[in-house]
């Protein structure tokens, strides 16, 4: 018996003890058809997920470096996609550590949902490619295949019970081959299950045809949800389109309404109560107008389409020009105005008689005030695609809510109207505080086209000098020292000098002190309260430091013997941790010229198997590798490379594109040939993990490192991988 006990506690210590280990998928998948009748169907991708692991939303937010599912189908004669992929299920919405912004994911089940036509039998076949987390790591992307049959037969098996195939397979390991089951019967409509238990055909493809599937990775499509958890995010959405809104009033196409038409109502109504109804009425028309659009929005688009577009380089580079636009109508180049004979057929409709002519009066001043009201609706409509398919009705209520109150409060209390400030230049110089403001938006746009397309237009130190000038020509304007041809000249005091009034001066300020702050990041500094509207910091080409702590590039140059990574040098740096750009750290990406430098320099190659996305990573290389005496070790002891197993935007080289028996998927692109090399050759498939090798590519340590932020412990992990290399 204690033989057994002390068995039992030896298994459980080398659990703890740090060793490499493949981590199972922690999903399970299962896919079915539906039969809605006229050859149409519904395809059904079910996803159940192991407890404290999440998947991200097709619509990710966070800071883009999230990776959404995804779902392909292979082209086939006589079958047609319907719009594009819906997900249902628990979806939680709020702020996560280690991510920058507000995240969307899902626990537990998720459906995801494709309606397609189809004109006869076939064999629908595809792949789904998906990345899990925990709140530790994510998994790098996996693809599955699909494969479904549409049978004559269609119409009467959609009633039929599915059958869910499912096998249990032991721990996977290099040499373990995985179990193939096929459980279609001639008219059944679940074609299979794939997941943690990994159930798959002839080569993982689920209908049992070899070869696999290749092709950039796009998303399908975007629908809603049936449940949210992100009642924070809508409730930040809410306050701030009602701060737009009441913005909005201080623009000259609105606030020069109000006391016109107040006084409108006061005057042609008989009483004073029949005054406040009608003014009451004409808010509520207001309101009426903007959230029906916002619903329409929702109906047209789906719940998510405006936050998917956000992701989409084509999307961002129509929003750059839109914001572009608007920016410098708004400085005073030309007026954007809605085609005159829509107010003149609105306004020919509007009386105060009926509840119909007051509606008519309010669309009058929502197609008049489109000039102000615009460019405020179009970055809160942005914001609105985080909220799901309540986003654009409940940004678009609250943006109107805040634009009609102050005419209903002004109709309830008219003496107030003798009070409020007169309409003059002040209104033009809020339309030029928001065209600056529009301008920096728009920059943000580009630059995530510029990210998406790899054009290096905007890195990061082009894009904070563009904010740094934004800021601080609106300052000097602000003061009254730089003029537009259409300002009133400055106020005047007393004796006759121009001067600025305290709410200006105090903007001013608040100008110039943001134009202060982001003065250090041309230099490298993180500056993390910008971190989610700037550019990655691997884009910076220069950093204040880089080098420092006794060694600068120059130095980690000549002690690689002056031997520069070539291979994906160029699509890889930008995603550089600031800590490798501030100490001039070389690092790899490519796993043979690596260990090619190994042998040419005769040194120890540290595998640096990373992420985008991994917040340990991050926190491993702030933490450990900044120190200066390991910071030191790596520059001068160490070949680095940085392996990173998410990688997707490329595609491996054609020789090394095949099907992996351990990962149980196929390997297609560049993250999938790392994350192949580290779980066939090195038993792990979890980041942060650190491997060391010779030249040759043997092992110079049994165990790997993975995520422990120990200064001393990695260190002395280097000092034991230096002296066996020497040894050797």
């Amino acid at each position: 018996m204690r033989k057994y006990l002390l068995l039992f506690v030896l298994l459980i210590a080398a659990g703890f003890s740090g060793k490499a280990q493949i981590i199972q998928d922690p999903t399970t998948w299962t896919y079915e058809l539906k039969d809605k009748g006229a050859g149409k169907y519904e395809v059904l991708f079910k996803l159940k997920l192991k407890e404290k692991w999440h998947i991200w939303s097709l619509d990710p937010g966070g800071d883009g470096m999230q990776i959404p599912p995804s779902f392909e189908f292979d082209k086939k004669p006589g079958l047609k996609l319907i719009g594009g992929v819906k997900e249902a299920g628990k979806k939680h919405t709020g702020p996560m550590d280690g991510v920058d912004g507000i995240v969307n994911y899902f626990e537990g089940t998720v459906i995801y949902t494709q309606n397609i036509e189809a004109n006869g039998p076939m064999t629908i076949t595809g792949k789904h490619i998906y990345q899990v987390c925990d709140d530790k790591m994510c998994l790098p992307p996996k693809n599955k295949k699909f494969s479904l049959e549409i049978s004559g037969k269609a119409a009467d098996t959609s009633k039929k019970k599915i059958d869910t195939v499912a096998a249990v397979i032991p721990p996977v390991t290099a040499d373990s081959q995985q179990v193939a089951t096929s459980g279609n019967a001639p008219d059944t409509v679940v074609s299979g299950v794939s997941g943690g238990e990994n159930i798959s055909g002839n080569s993982g493809d689920i209908s049992g045809n070899p070869g696999m599937v290749s092709g950039k990775k796009t998303l399908a499509g975007a629908g809603g949800t049936d449940e949210t958890d992100g009642g924070k995010g809508l409730l930040w959405l809410f306050l701030a389109a009602f701060g737009g809104g009441l913005l909005a009033v201080t623009t000259p196409c609105v606030y020069s309404m109000i006391p016109i038409t107040v006084s409108f109502f006061t005057k042609r109504s008989k009483t004073r109560q029949e005054g406040i109804k009608n003014a009451l009425l004409y808010s509520t028309s207001i309101i009426l107008i903007f959230t029906l659009l916002g619903i329409l929005i929702s109906v047209l688009f789906g719940a998510n389409a405006l936050n998917n577009l956000s992701t989409n380089w084509v999307a961002n580079l129509f929003f750059f020009a839109v914001f572009l636009i608007f920016g410098i109508s708004f400085l005073g180049a030309f007026e954007i105005t809605l085609p005159s004979s829509w107010t003149n057929k609105t306004d020919s409709k509007a009386n105060t008689s009926s509840f119909g002519g007051i509606f008519f009066m309010a669309l009058t001043l929502v197609i008049v005030s489109f000039s102000c009201t615009g460019p405020i609706i179009g970055p809160l409509l942005v914001l609105a695609g985080s909220g799901g398919i309540l986003g654009p009705s409940l940004g678009m209520f609250a943006f109107s809510l805040g634009l009609a109150l102050p005419f209903a409060l002004f109709a309830i209390f008219p003496s107030a109207l003798n009070k409020i400030a007169a309409g003059g230049g002040w209104l033009n110089q809020v339309k030029v505080f928001l065209g600056f403001v529009e301008l920096m938006l728009a920059l943000k746009f580009l630059s995530n086209a510029d990210l998406a397309r790899g054009w290096r237009l905007l890195d990061r130190e082009v894009f904070i000098s563009l904010w740094i000038v934004l800021s601080v020509l609106l300052g000097i304007y602000l003061l009254g020292k730089l003029k537009l041809s259409h300002d009133d000249a400055s106020a005047k005091n007393v004796y006759g000098q121009e001067y600025v009034s305290l709410p200006k001066l105090f903007l001013a300020i608040a100008s110039f002190s943001f134009a202060v702050y982001m003065v250090p990041g041309l230099w490298g500094a993180p500056l993390k309260g910008l971190s989610q509207f700037l550019p990655p910091m691997g884009t910076q080409d220069f950093i204040s430091g880089a080098g420092s702590s006794g060694s600068g590039e120059n130095h980690a140059s000549t002690a690689l013997g002056g031997i520069q990574p070539v291979k994906l040098v160029e699509e890889m740096k930008i995603y550089e941790p600031e800590v490798v750009k501030k100490f001039g750290l070389v690092t790899f990406y490519d796993y043979d010229e690596a260990l090619a430098a190994g042998k040419a320099l005769n040194k120890p190659v540290l595998l640096d198997f990373t992420g985008i996305n991994c917040v340990n990573c991050r926190k491993m290389e702030s933490a450990v590798w900044s120190d200066p005496q390991v910071m030191k070790m790596l520059k001068e002891d160490f070949v680095i490379a940085s392996l990173y197993s998410d990688y997707d935007k490329l595609e491996a080289p054609k020789e090394k594109q095949r099907y992996s028996q351990v990962l149980g998927s196929d390997i297609v692109t560049i993250g999938d040939m790392n994350e192949a090399i580290q779980a066939e050759q090195f038993g792990a498939n979890s980041q942060p993990f650190y491997f060391f090798v010779d030249g040759n590519g043997n092992k110079l340590i049994d165990k790997g490192y993975g995520y422990d932020p120990s200064v001393p412990k990695f260190l002395a992990h280097l000092q034991a991988v230096k002296a066996n290399f020497e040894n050797k």
